[in-house]
């Protein structure tokens, strides 16, 4: 049987994934408007009168049947309209296109943080199993796991900017002194490179520090987990006592034969963790004021503000079936027998 090609491999995952980005569209839908809550007497206010939020309602649409706001609402999304949000009075698109970036820097330094630390620590313990290196692996892994993202962010503020004073004061991506570099990427460290202003640069790396560290130890805990696992099981591999054997050396043992062979779950759980941030960094988002597209969800969701939910959870949906896609390229650049499979 002939091994598909990289883009028949493409057009397999991406037809594969439109029944779930249509079900993420339904039940995001239904769900929304499920919740407790009414936009309309929100905007109206409270001293607003039963006529006043009746008028409000029929306004936003909200007053016709849940079928014909659903087909409305799929009108708009086939037109690249995502609705207006109540609560900034931007569109949905011009919010999640100006917040993205913000979120998606923040998870990519924390995942970056994470892999820097959590790679290494899973080779040393695998290659000393139930040493002293071992149990510290672990009990680091477990902490991390186990710790609440925002009891980390502020327990590291209380440490490293109240007492220390080490790190600058949790106000978002930029100190009130400093003004954003011209937008070229949305990601403040590329476009501050991009313009040469490495005054700017270092401004936002030190703001992206403490967020990046906090989310970062979350995602450290089962990236070093399952580097350690994959690489116990491998190491206590045939080919690896044969290639011991036949007097090949440590490192290229370790990183050329072993390291390679256990990648593959490792990529998995990269992506499996990278999705997770995505969604989960809200709370980080909220302790130092970062505005991504968690708080701003947040925010929408309080105020029972039905358009940017269904924008940020759709928007959620495609980057996780961009990442899945992704992932399986990735697997078959390390292992071309993987695409037999897809």
């Amino acid at each position: 049987m002939a091994r598909p090609s990289t883009h028949q491999l493409i057009g397999q995952r991406i037809l594969g994934s439109i029944p779930s980005v249509i079900g993420v569209v339904i039940v995001t839908f239904i769900l929304t408007r499920a919740l407790p809550g009414d936009p309309a007497a929100f905007l109206s206010g409270p001293a607003a009168t039963p006529a006043a939020i009746a008028e409000i309602r029929a306004n936003l649409g909200l007053d016709r049947s849940m079928p014909e706001q659903f087909f409305i609402y799929l009108g708009d999304l086939f037109q690249g309209d995502l609705g207006m949000s109540y609560t900034t009075g931007q569109s949905v698109v011009y919010d999640l296109i100006t917040r993205l970036p913000a979120s998606l820097e923040l998870t990519l330094a924390a995942l970056t943080f994470a892999i820097a630390l959590a790679l290494p620590l899973g080779i040393l313990a695998a290659t000393r199993p139930n040493s002293w290196v071992d149990h510290g692996v672990r009990v680091l892994a477990t902490a991390g796991v186990s710790l609440p993202t925002f009891f980390t962010g502020l327990f590291l503020i209380y440490i490293l900017y109240y007492l220390l004073g080490v790190v600058p004061a949790p106000t978002g991506r930029l100190d009130i002194l400093f003004s954003p570099p011209s937008t070229i990427t949305g990601f403040y460290l590329i476009d501050s490179l991009l313009t040469g202003n490495i005054r700017i640069f270092w401004a936002a790396l030190s703001q992206l520090f403490l967020p990046a560290v906090t989310l970062g130890l979350f995602a450290l805990a089962p990236l070093a987990r399952v580097t350690r696992a994959a690489m116990l099981g491998i190491l206590s591999s045939d080919f690896i006592r044969t290639a011991r054997a036949s007097g090949l050396p440590p490192r290229k043992i370790l990183f050329g034969y072993a390291f390679r062979n256990a990648l593959l779950p490792v990529i998995t759980t990269l992506g499996v963790v990278f999705s997770f941030l995505l969604g989960a960094n809200v709370l980080v988002e909220k302790v130092f004021a970062w505005p991504g597209i968690g708080s701003y969800a947040v925010t929408a969701l309080v105020a029972s503000d039905y358009a940017p939910i269904q924008g940020f959870i759709l928007t959620m949906a495609l980057l996780y079936v961009f990442l899945n896609l992704l992932i399986d390229l990735l697997y078959v650049v390390i292992d071309p027998r993987a695409g037999v499979e897809g």
